[in-house]
């Protein structure tokens, strides 16, 4: 069966798809996977056709910062989703018998398979239904308001996706010959949540076709190995902490490389620091500065994790079974980092707006010598690493399309 896996962002919407499409391929199915073209080397070097997406997402989270106003913000925005629409109705078009969607280009995803009679399947990296038993990520502050508004605050999130989406979609719908208006009813489409159910527990008053699968672990691109001064590094002395910010603060490297090494030596540990979209940067005898290498390898040498709180590094650094000190920026992120707080695998999260050389020091500190954070993190990453998310869509694909 060809299956086609659209997913648009930074790389953590794009790696874990790199997970679930291998084992898609070696399970006999032809994948590829739309993405944009920052990404075509990543999906590439795992063994999967890419199909490119229009737009740079780097460019538009440093468009995002530069706005002068809310409005030039949106305009940045609606730029990019009505070029993600041509892509998307491009890469479906080019062939496939079944797409897989993340949430984000699901409206389009939805509009293209419609129009090319191809069923879709939503696969989400993160809770994207809404329910009374918390707020969505992304969701507005719900302190205190209780199941019902936990539940209106989550509905809004899915309103404000396809509020965004809502132009591109009739244009496309439009342009595909298709009526205008909501698509035509008929049975729910499948929907599974790539994160563990250990971390997010499936709400109960969730519809029967969503399933919470646990993580898709992204794939290792094909002959890699680590660099050799990073094996030198690791080597030389006690493990160190892993601080990375990924897609977040383009253009901020030197501020924060200059925050970070104040912070590193507050708190007296070695540091293996991830250059990212920032463009971090580090240097002296403790501190190596690096540029993307897979987690899964890195984070089991560390002795803590700092990061952003986006879905695939938080899933990383919980699989590794190191505690972590969270630095949410935006989006899903103080989601996932107030849910590793209250699973006791994190310091409190240093929100990205507070953060200072202190701050970071501080909750370095605390992230490395307080051993509960330790234990309750080896303890989850081995239950976690026993999971096998990419099974129950596998299985489902098997049974219900005769893949």
């Amino acid at each position: 069966m060809r299956i086609l896996i659209i997913t648009a962002g930074s790389r953590g919407d794009v790696a874990p798809f790199t997970g679930l499409g291998r084992r898609l391929l070696d399970a006999g199915h032809e994948v590829a996977v739309a993405a944009h073209q920052l990404f075509a080397a990543l999906v590439g070097g795992c063994g999967l056709e890419h199909r490119p997406l229009p737009g740079d997402p780097e460019e538009l989270i440093r468009g995002w910062a530069q706005a002068g106003s809310r409005e030039e913000a949106r305009a940045l925005t609606r730029a990019y989703v009505d070029g993600l629409a041509d892509g998307v109705a491009t890469a479906v078009a080019d062939g496939t018998d079944l797409v897989l969607t993340a949430f984000a280009p699901a409206p389009l995803s939805q509009a293209a398979g419609e129009a090319l009679g191809v069923p879709v399947i939503d696969t989400h990296l993160v809770p994207a239904v809404a329910t009374r038993e918390f707020a969505l990520p992304g969701a507005a502050d719900t302190d205190g308001s209780g199941p019902e508004g936990y539940l209106a605050a989550g509905q809004a999130v899915v309103r404000g996706r396809d509020g965004l989406f809502a132009g591109a979609v009739s244009r496309l719908r439009d342009r595909l010959g298709l009526p205008t208006g909501p698509p035509p009813g008929g049975d729910p489409r499948p929907v599974f949540a790539g994160f563990s159910p250990l971390v997010v527990p499936r709400p109960a008053d969730w519809p029967s076709q969503v399933e919470v699968t646990g993580y898709w672990w992204p794939s290792r691109p094909d002959g890699w190995r680590p660099p050799a001064d990073l094996v030198d590094f690791l080597q030389a002395g006690p493990p160190p902490v892993f601080i990375g910010f990924g897609s977040m603060a383009p253009g901020q490297g030197e501020r924060l490389g200059e925050l970070v090494a104040a912070a590193v030596q507050r708190a007296g540990v070695r540091a293996v620091v991830q250059a990212g979209w920032a463009g971090l940067s580090g240097g002296g005898d403790d501190v190596l500065a690096i540029g993307d290498v897979p987690h899964d390898w890195l984070f089991p040498r560390t002795a803590a994790v700092v990061h952003h709180a986006g879905a695939g590094t938080t899933g990383a650094g919980l699989r590794a079974g190191v505690p972590a000190v969270p630095v949410p920026v935006m989006a899903d992120q103080p989601f996932w980092a107030a849910r590793l707080h209250r699973l006791g695998v994190a310091t409190r999260p240093v929100p990205f707006e507070d953060l200072t050389a202190e701050s970071l020091g501080t909750a370095i500190t605390a992230c490395v010598t307080e051993p509960a954070h330790r234990h309750r993190a080896a303890e989850l990453g081995r239950h976690i690493a026993e999971e096998d998310g990419a099974a129950a869509v596998l299985a489902h694909i098997a049974t219900g399309y005769g893949g």
